[in-house]
């Protein structure tokens, strides 16, 4: 036998084989749904995962406004940003941003468990998040999976 054939393949953009898959969230952990999908956006369930290649899936996420998070975090947690204007730092609960924005809450979550790099906002742009149950993504001929299952 050869030692050529030991050799390790890399994955590549060309050779990477990308899906579309849909995860639904209702009544599902906002912190582990969050870290699954971004699991399956890194690609890190497929046997050819390369560390420095955006070789995951598409994935759309839907019911984002039903997702359940424990405790009293609705309440308590705040989201802070600054619009770079003198006095301009400003304060969201999570209720409200679940009230006002539910797919940001999604989307905030999922893109603090990507790469801080350009290789994590190209895999970010992979994601989309919608609130309700309809999502624009048909003509991609999604496959549903259980976010539960994967692992």
């Amino acid at each position: 036998m050869s030692h050529l054939s030991y050799r390790t393949v890399s994955a590549n953009q060309e050779t990477a084989d990308k899906n579309w898959v849909v995860v639904d969230v209702k009544d599902q952990p906002l912190g582990r749904v969050s870290s699954m999908i971004a699991y399956v956006l890194r690609g890190k369930h497929k046997p050819n995962f390369t560390p420095h290649v955006d070789c995951g899936d598409n994935v759309i996420v839907i019911n984002a406004e039903a997702v359940n998070v424990s405790g009293l975090k609705l309440d308590e947690k705040e989201y802070i940003w600054h619009t770079g204007f003198s006095g301009g730092q400003r304060k969201r609960t999570m209720a409200e941003m679940l009230a006002a924005k539910p797919h940001a809450l999604v989307e905030r979550a999922v893109k603090g468990m990507l790469p801080k790099n350009r290789l994590g906002r190209q895999m970010f742009r992979n994601l989309h998040v919608y609130a309700g149950n309809e999502h624009p993504h048909e003509a991609q001929k999604p496959t549903t999976i259980d976010i539960n299952a994967i692992k």
